[in-house]
């Protein structure tokens, strides 16, 4: 160990009569360990919240949508076979997307109806997987006893709107109707509950309604037309670029568009969020390396004899200057260490024990998604060693800097 390290470790371990110094460097160790906790905590937090936002998206939501400009996709088979053959893509399904009126014997409200095929693999509702898709996304089929009538999948805060469950008769009015002598009429079908499905998202549960493809073409009146089609890709991140492929594959007049895309104003208010949390909390490492300056500065002080007989003994500048970096250095590294282990264990007990509740019907979730991710976690342990180590700076060139005549004529 060089003499600088022993002399600065000295320093750190005050005597009595320093004891007010001693106080002081706790408090700035202390600073340290909150900011650090802190921002572990909450940057965990709102990482967990982009992920729980992701799946639920996704969930519903295809990784990639492929849409025709001026209408509908006729030979959509002939897309989906050359979509499927490209790299990375997991599934391709067509899908029918129209606005309708929804009408049970309680209540009436719009909703946003998708016409889906469960057969295609790839399903968009989340807790429905293809056997359970087919079996209650139906199309109209005479039975023993008459006919029966097609099935529909209702969002659960839809199906409250309207006063639905499951096994109910709900009437389902598309726009796109007839002319009669006395004007145009909508269209009016008879639908039967057959599931009730929960996203996690309210704007999706209370507006979404699904039913099978062949029953969406006929009531929208698109014959063998679709409205587009749905692509799942086996890795979600690299949705944009698999995107650009396929449409630069099918060309004019096919558009697409990524999940990335379409939730872009989520995301970037929630990326804009995490950041300002960031600098925010970032204040407080900075408080706290304000008192690791002044804990410098009044170990300088304190010692201004000892530094005046150290360069008369032959230390350099650069050596005084080391001495009073590495007390600060020390004192942040401490406080950022034990922050880190504050912070991983408070985001262990978060995840494995719900402490905190949040109510349902207003937040996304009802306890705090956690994720912790490395590059969080170091990127906050360089930034606060960075803050740490410029708090030393001015107090170790100040301290090599002293006159040891001075010093030790007025000390």
């Amino acid at each position: 160990m060089s003499f600088e390290y022993f002399v600065g470790g000295r320093y750190l371990r005050s005597k009595h009569k320093q004891a007010f110094v001693s106080f002081i460097t706790f408090l700035s160790m202390a600073g340290v360990t909150v900011g650090v906790m802190a921002l572990i905590i909450v940057i965990a937090v709102m990482s967990g919240a982009e992920s729980y936002f992701t799946s639920q998206i996704l969930g519903v939501e295809s990784h990639i949508i492929i849409r025709r400009h001026g209408g509908t996709i006729a030979d959509y088979e002939g897309v989906i076979r050359q979509v499927k053959s490209e790299a990375g893509v997991q599934s391709a399904a067509p899908f029918v997307y129209s606005q309708v009126m929804l009408r049970s014997s309680s209540g009436i409200s719009g909703a946003v109806l998708r016409g889906i095929d469960p057969e295609a693999g790839g399903s968009p509702i989340k807790g429905y997987n293809k056997k359970s898709l087919i079996e209650k996304i139906r199309p109209q089929i005479a039975t023993e006893s008459g006919i029966q009538s097609p099935g529909i999948i209702l969002g659960k805060e839809l199906a409250l709107t309207i006063g639905a469950a499951e096994g109910d008769i709900i009437y389902l009015i598309s726009p796109k109707g007839m002319m009669s002598p006395i004007g145009h009429m909508p269209t009016m079908k008879r639908f039967e509950v057959t599931g009730i499905f929960e996203s996690g998202f309210y704007e999706y549960d209370a507006s979404l309604a699904f039913i099978h493809l062949k029953t969406a073409q006929k009531l929208i009146k698109i014959g063998d037309s679709v409205s587009g089609i749905g692509v799942r890709v086996n890795d979600i991140y690299r949705a944009d670029a698999i995107s650009q492929t396929i449409l630069a594959d099918l060309g004019f007049p096919y558009w697409t568009m990524d999940w990335m895309q379409m939730n872009r104003n989520f995301f970037s208010a929630l990326k804009l969020e995490k950041k300002a949390m960031f600098v925010i909390l970032t204040l407080i490492i900075m408080v706290a390396a304000f008192n690791i300056a002044s804990t410098l500065i009044m170990m300088v002080m304190g010692k201004t004899q000892d530094i005046a007989i150290l360069k008369a003994m032959g230390a350099s500048e650069r050596s005084i200057w080391k001495i009073f970096v590495f007390n600060g250095t020390v004192i942040g590294f401490i406080g950022t260490i034990t922050g880190v282990i504050l912070g991983i264990l408070g985001c262990v007990l978060l995840k494995n024990y719900k402490f905190i509740e949040l109510p349902g019907d207003v937040y996304y979730f009802t306890s705090l998604p956690v994720q912790l991710e490395f590059f969080d976690v170091f990127f906050i342990v360089s930034a606060a060693m960075v803050i740490c180590f410029i708090s030393t700076l001015y107090p170790a060139y100040k301290a090599s800097k002293l006159n040891p005549v001075e010093a030790l004529r007025y000390g």
